[in-house]
């Protein structure tokens, strides 16, 4: 039978008194400052703003609460990280994973003005190409 021995395993949260503790303080933000809500409602507004990206770029938009991706068409003249580079330029950091997807993840806790804010840049960084 297989198992573990001490020292073989390790764990953010493995027993220890002080980061059980913390780790329910972390959950009770999460609840109070109702941050699932917020992702869902963030969310849904940021996809439904990326969806206006021309279609000659951007050939999908998809996505829950605030973990998002977008697919760039790929190109001889650009690809996703031609895209994220600029984005970066522009002010926004994101992540372009496998050749044709940019990853956009933004905090739990962005506010409309926010998203707003992001969808602008990479509005203006994808007219650009």
């Amino acid at each position: 039978m297989l198992t573990i021995k001490p020292g073989q395993h390790g764990s953010t949260y493995g027993g220890n008194p002080l980061a059980c503790r913390i780790a329910i303080a972390a959950l009770e933000v999460l609840e109070e400052e109702k941050l699932a809500e917020n992702s869902e409602e963030m969310g849904m507004l940021f996809r439904s703003e990326l969806m206006k990206l021309p279609s000659d770029v951007v050939t999908a938009v998809r996505g829950k609460g605030l973990l998002n991706a977008i697919v760039i068409k790929n190109t001889k003249d650009f690809d996703a990280m031609d895209v994220c580079l600029r984005l970066r330029d522009n002010g926004l950091l994101a992540k372009p994973t496998h050749g044709d997807i940019i990853r956009l993840a933004p905090p739990l806790v962005i506010k409309e003005e926010e998203i707003r804010e992001s969808v602008d840049i990479i509005q203006k960084t994808i007219l650009s190409f």
